[in-house]
């Protein structure tokens, strides 16, 4: 088959490559160097999250349940005989230091220290992309999470700490990146001690075989747990107490604002036992999605790092599935890497539908009374399912096609149908 300039395919290959030039130009536009004024207004974003956090009288709820079973160990009575607190032992001892901090120091400490970690796990994913930290790309990003996305705002505001996920995620990967896996063991294994949310990161290791890394992310909690135990009185009532009360989803309280598709759809007229059945079916179905995409290698060329980070988003969006509760600032681990992904091409930012699934937890949009305050779990939810579906998408579908030499008689050697996509189109259109 001939292609002719004005022919319709060559009119449609034309507007692929142009396609294809505009987006590199932009690509290397956000890479260079920002101006000073765009790192002054991203300073300015995030001290003015800061600073108005700290004036509000609401500062800190979440932090308080984790200071105040510091502050029970310190007067030798059990911190889980309140029971709001939900952590491990060593987390006891981890917030010992914030107890012993005056509460107006606290105050400023706290949101800043929020801040601060959320900007510690996006400069991590930035070095595991190669990203300059100075770019546009890295200062706009980290201006826009701060100034439209509501759960950072929600996060900040109540200190919880999943912001220490949010950082430990990141730089685990980095580590993992740098073939230093006892190091994104232990990074791991200090963040499941102050709360056990990436246990599921466990499967990681699993999958790579690094099972010295694996026993250092298990053997840093445990021994950090033990010794909280011994320090405290009543131990036990974690498991006859705690841990009940979490497996039941906690109570009326955290239901409010639980993102579980277990919570979301009961309240909606579903069966409790359908929606634990349609949570859990895709809970499976993502970590299935989680392990093809482990099995399948990056493009020579182009290192690990997105077979890392997407598996690893993978699994920690499937157990968000099934978790209980599953709050709106969960999505905040895997966020920022996979927005630093997008200097990758076909990576899952450059698809539109994944800025149309992040809509629902824009902040300033006027939504509807009906969605507002304690129904802002059914926004939070399709947000969750919606970037589970499109990642467990790409981790299924996005295969690449690798072309071997064709000769044919009287034509010179080539390595690409006429009628066909390039590989890397292919990928791109896969990619959703």
């Amino acid at each position: 088959m001939e292609l002719r300039p004005g022919t319709w395919l060559m009119r449609i290959r034309l507007t692929r490559r142009g396609r294809r030039v505009t987006g590199d130009r932009l690509l290397a536009w956000l890479l260079g160097p920002a101006p000073w004024s765009w790192r002054a207004v991203g300073l300015v974003v995030l001290l003015g999250v800061s600073v108005s956090t700290s004036l509000r009288a609401n500062w800190g709820s979440d932090n308080a349940f984790v200071v105040k079973a510091a502050d029970a160990l310190l007067e030798g009575v059990s911190p889980y005989e309140d029971k709001r607190f939900l952590y491990l032992p060593s987390a006891v001892l981890m917030a010992v230091p914030e107890a012993l901090v005056p509460t107006g120091v606290l105050r400023w400490l706290l949101p800043a220290g929020m801040s601060g970690l959320v900007g510690l796990g996006w400069w991590a994913a930035l070095r595991l992309f190669s990203v300059p930290v100075c770019s546009r790309f890295a200062v706009g990003g980290l201006g826009l999470l701060g100034l439209a996305y509501k759960p950072y705002l929600n996060l900040v505001l109540i200190g919880n700490w999943t912001a220490i996920s949010a950082a430990a995620l990141p730089v685990a990967l980095l580590f993992a990146h740098r073939r230093a896996w006892v190091a994104a063991g232990l990074v791991v294994g200090l963040a499941i001690a102050c709360k056990p949310m990436l246990v599921p990161v466990g499967l990681l290791f699993v999958l790579a075989r690094r099972w010295r890394g694996l026993a250092v992310a298990v053997a840093v909690p445990v021994g950090l747990s033990l010794a909280g135990a011994l320090l405290m009185p009543s131990p036990t009532l974690f498991f006859t107490k705690t841990l009940p009360f979490l497996f039941q989803g906690q109570d009326g309280y955290a239901l409010p604002w639980d993102a579980s598709p277990i919570a979301v759809l009961p309240r909606l007229g579903v069966p409790q036992p359908v929606a634990v059945a349609v949570a859990g079916a895709g809970a499976a179905a993502g970590l299935w999605a989680a392990w093809r995409r482990w099995r399948r290698p990056d493009p020579q060329g182009q290192g690990d790092e997105q077979r890392l980070v997407e598996t690893a988003c993978m699994v920690m969006l499937a157990v968000f599935l099934v978790s209980r509760p599953s709050f709106d600032h969960y999505l905040l681990v895997v966020l920022p890497l996979l927005l630093a992904s997008g200097v990758r091409e076909g990576s899952l930012p450059r698809s539109g539908w994944f800025w149309a699934a992040l809509v629902p937890q824009a902040a300033g949009i006027p939504w509807p009374s009906e969605l507002q305050h304690k129904r802002r779990a059914f926004r939070d939810c399709v947000a969750l399912c919606a970037l589970a579906a499109l990642l467990g998408r790409r981790a299924l579908l996005s295969g690449r096609v690798i072309l071997e030499p064709v000769t044919t008689a009287g034509s010179p050697p080539r390595t690409e149908p006429e009628c066909a996509a390039t590989p890397a189109e292919s990928a791109s259109r896969t990619a959703f």
